[in-house]
């Protein structure tokens, strides 16, 4: 018998993704609002992403799993 297919939890999708050499990575909280308060190199670091801590990523690719 086959095993059944594995469902990828869409938010999740949405919020986390893998690079090209295979980390994974997510975008900073707190870009939404009040950015104006901040100093423009604390507002730069907004636009890049940063990698998933260890004690998570197991989590995150369980509800990945057919992220490359």
């Amino acid at each position: 018998m086959a095993k059944q297919k594995l469902k990828t939890h869409k938010a999740t999708a949405r919020r986390f993704e893998y690079t090209g050499s295979g980390k994974l990575v997510r975008t900073r909280h707190g870009k939404s609002h009040l950015r104006r308060n901040r100093s423009k190199r604390a507002k730069r670091e907004y636009d890049e992403m940063m990698p998933v801590s260890p004690a998570d990523a197991p989590r995150v690719k369980r509800l990945m799993p057919y992220a490359k």
